[in-house]
């Protein structure tokens, strides 16, 4: 997790992520769109490339990135239990507990309560 972390502390770095989101691109083709050098684009690529959040492909003379996201999941995975207050987790299960046992409750009390209204008429 922590090479996925350097790589996207980087604002180009993420930058270049954000384009290759569902397409395919060289190196000249992302480099065209930054005012920095190609070398300096491809040492972006290659820390990409080193933790896993591109992949590249040679097609003929032409090397084609894409992003893989998998590498982000243990990174995602974290934040959302950061963003998950302490405890949640515990009173969420609890909850589903509780609602399942009154649902039980009521189902076992329903045909009581339809026969003593039906003594009650009677």
């Amino acid at each position: 997790m922590d090479e996925v972390t350097n790589a996207i502390a980087d604002p180009v770095r993420r930058d270049i992520l954000f384009m290759l989101r569902g397409t395919t691109l060289t190196a000249g083709e992302i480099a065209r769109r930054f005012p920095i050098s190609r070398p300096a684009i491809s040492r972006h690529l290659r820390v990409l490339r080193a933790c896993g959040l591109v992949h590249d492909e040679v097609t003929g003379t032409r090397r084609l990135y894409r992003l893989d996201p998998a590498a982000l999941t243990e990174l995602a995975e974290w934040i959302s239990v950061l963003r998950t207050p302490a405890g949640w987790d515990h009173r969420l299960d609890a909850l589903e507990t509780e609602v399942h046992r009154t649902r039980r409750e009521r189902a076992e009390h329903r045909p009581t309560q339809h026969r003593e209204r039906t003594e009650d008429t009677a």
